[in-house]
């Protein structure tokens, strides 16, 4: 246990001495939540949205989308990275076992997400009045789902690409697709009924279906813990029957 927080503080230390890491993971889905409430229409009442606003439906989007960048674009690059110079190699000949670096790299993404998540619902609530979840029990349970479902896949992805390169170009083609379907360019709410439906089958679909539950009140719904529960038991799989040191 010591080995493994010595190697998540590590971990931590190294992510967020990066100015683009604390930019992109820990500040911009804040000011991406920033940047929506100041448009006046995404504050009033919608009729697509049941009476809602847009902001109120993007605040949740928000968390998605920092999930999205720590799982598919961020980690799955750092690991590669240590593959490539061989500080994975040099991992092997110490007390660190693969579950336990994945682990950390987990551990490292979730306290991040965290952080992030409680910056977007402090702007959300302190400047547009963005209510926060109805149902917080579940809004944490949604929370950690729809992060283990998401990384379980950077995860993968980590284990298999050869280079950083290699898992930047992997995730982003991943990252694209999976945002459209948590709705960050049109709320998943006003999308077609088949979009919908194919979107709840999508890890980041599910895990904004499941956050959006919670927001206004409701358990998560028990498709979309389904979803997401399968997906991080099966791609968590992956990841450690795959990797490798070199």
């Amino acid at each position: 246990m010591d080995v493994f927080v010595k190697l998540t503080r590590a971990e931590l230390r190294l992510a967020v001495r990066d100015p683009m890491f604390t930019f992109f993971v820990l500040f911009f889905p804040t000011i991406l939540v920033g940047i929506l409430g100041c448009i006046p229409a995404f504050r009033e009442p919608s009729a697509d949205l049941g009476g809602g606003r847009v902001i109120d439906v993007y605040v949740g989007i928000a968390v998605a989308f920092n999930l999205a960048v720590l799982a598919l674009q961020t980690m799955p690059t750092i690991l590669a990275t240590y593959r490539e110079k061989g500080i994975l190699r040099r991992l092997a000949t110490t007390p660190v076992s693969p579950a336990m670096l994945l682990g950390a790299q987990l551990a490292m993404s979730l306290l991040c997400a965290i952080l992030s998540t409680a910056l977007v619902l402090a702007v959300g609530r302190i400047a547009f009045d963005v209510p926060l979840a109805g149902q917080f029990a579940g809004f944490v349970l949604a929370f950690l789902l729809c992060a283990c479902g998401v990384l379980a896949i950077g995860l993968t992805v980590a284990a298999l690409v050869p280079t950083g390169k290699a898992g930047n170009a992997v995730g982003t083609l991943l990252f694209f697709p999976s945002m459209f379907f948590a709705g960050l360019w049109t709320p998943r709410e006003v999308m077609p009924a088949v979009l919908q439906r194919i979107g709840d089958f999508m890890p980041l679909g599910a895990g904004e279906r499941a956050l959006h539950d919670a927001m206004t009140g409701h358990w998560p719904n028990l498709t979309s813990v389904t979803v997401l529960v399968a997906y991080a038991v099966v791609f968590g799989a992956l990841a450690r029957r795959f990797f490798r040191w070199e």
